[in-house]
């Protein structure tokens, strides 16, 4: 049975995950929900004037955020982490391909995207565009087609009577998607057509596009499943669903929080996290030492820091549980995952699990363990990046999830609301409890 509050919550999230097609549109969304309970944008190139208690943001190239409130120095941070990128197919800078009278759009796979179920969706465009306006000055706008206007059919198995077997993706021949067919001779400018769409968006002088940052995605919407209304299903939760709930509870604790509290959501999490505005980049630390305003009050801060890395975990999937390891198999809507590797994959260590287990003990909600099988690969987080960066404390934990890295994952509808109210207890910690 699920509660009035946990039914609100799953409502918001699924509203989150339709309006957030891209890592710009998610950090915009995002912006929105801060400044209505209070938050204030800071400018990087201006000297802070930052309250105790004072509610403040930043962005960095409109796809990683960092929110916090000022709380007192010598109690350090509290800080949960999450990422705004998705794996996806994003267009390449002059993508136009005319084949057989047909209009497609060549793509690069971004991340590590599982392919086959990128065939038969009815798919949108959306992202970034600069361009130069009718009075010569460089901007941008966000754009977002909304409406199915590509696809990418299946060869037909007549055509390849071994593709339940063997059948194989070359996404460089495999994967442009169709968008029209065209005249014989007819030509196209995906450029001319981005331009018509700033317009029918709201720019109103656009005189050329210059260039753009932009993904295709699936239309169909997230959706609550299940005979007993037991799943979430959506694309991008890995890891749009650990943006949101750090999210929530950044805003429901900030008038509890005595300690100094923060959100990182970084963008490019799926391709390693080496860029200005990645987990490996200087972006939190450079946030975090203006906030401490001297060196000493940072290197103190950082002994008192806590961070939780928040990232989806593997669900054990009934078809193919032999793919865990037998005691360490997350069941979807039986708690968050505490995710543990020897090999320093996850940044959890026995003293910031048991924090974890503390918390949940503390909410009176399940959590579970997750390690990998051991003789297969691990992959990992902004949680290690984050602890070799900052030398802070931290521990990876997430959701258990179906379908990771698929244009369509599965969660259940337990597990977001109630992490939503451990971070927020993680949030109001006032001091170590060791």
């Amino acid at each position: 049975m699920t509660s009035k509050k946990q039914n609100t919550f799953n409502q918001t999230l699924t509203q989150f995950l339709d309006a957030s097609p891209t890592p710009f549109h998610a950090v915009k969304n995002m912006v929105s929900r801060l400044e209505e309970h209070g938050f204030q944008k800071l400018d990087e190139a201006q000297t802070w004037s930052l309250d105790e208690g004072g509610r403040y943001y930043v962005t960095r190239n409109d796809s990683s955020i960092v929110a916090f409130t000022r709380g007192q120095l010598d109690k350090g941070f509290r800080m949960t982490g999450a990422h705004t990128d998705s794996p996806c197919l994003k267009l390449k800078p002059k993508p136009e391909l005319i084949r057989h009278q047909y209009l497609q759009l060549g793509v690069e796979v971004y991340g590590g995207a599982l392919l086959n179920p990128w065939f038969d969706r009815d798919l949108s465009l959306a992202g970034r565009v600069h361009y130069l306006t009718t009075s010569g000055q460089l901007a941008w706008g966000l754009i977002d087609y909304q409406k199915a206007i590509a696809v990418i059919p299946s060869l037909a198995i007549h055509l390849d009577r071994e593709a339940n077997k063997n059948r194989t993706v070359n996404p460089q021949n495999h994967i442009p998607p169709i968008l029209s067919q065209l005249g014989k001779d007819e030509k196209a400018d995906v450029r001319s057509l981005l331009k018509d769409r700033l317009v029918e968006e709201g720019h109103k002088e656009v005189e050329e596009v210059l260039e753009f940052d932009l993904s295709f995605y699936d239309t169909q919407g997230a959706a609550i499943i299940g005979l007993n209304d037991e799943f979430i299903t959506s694309a991008r939760l890995d890891n749009l669903l650990s943006c949101f709930v750090g999210l929530e509870s950044l805003i429901q604790s900030a008038d509890q929080s005595t300690a100094s509290t923060v959100l990182v959501c970084n963008d490019h999490e799926e391709v390693g996290s080496q860029s200005a505005i990645g987990a490996q980049g200087p972006m939190l630390q450079s946030i975090l030492e203006r906030i401490c305003e001297t060196p000493d009050h940072f290197r103190r801060a950082m002994t008192q820091t806590v961070m939780i890395s928040t990232d989806n975990a593997h669900g054990i999937h009934p078809n193919y549980a032999d793919k865990h390891d037998g005691n360490h198999g997350p069941i979807l809507n039986h708690g968050t995952v505490i995710k543990v590797n020897a090999n320093q994959r996850y940044a959890t260590n026995d003293e910031t699990g048991s924090l974890f287990r503390w918390l949940c003990q503390q909410e009176k909600v399940e959590c579970q363990h997750f390690t990998v099988r051991t003789d297969m690969g691990c992959g990992s987080t902004i949680g290690p990046i984050t602890a070799g960066e900052l030398g802070i404390k931290t521990l990876d934990i997430g959701l258990p999830t179906f379908g990771m890295h698929s244009i369509r994952e599965t969660c259940g509808v337990k597990d977001a609301c109630e992490l939503s109210q451990i971070l927020k207890r993680f949030y109001e910690l006032k001091d170590w409890p060791y």
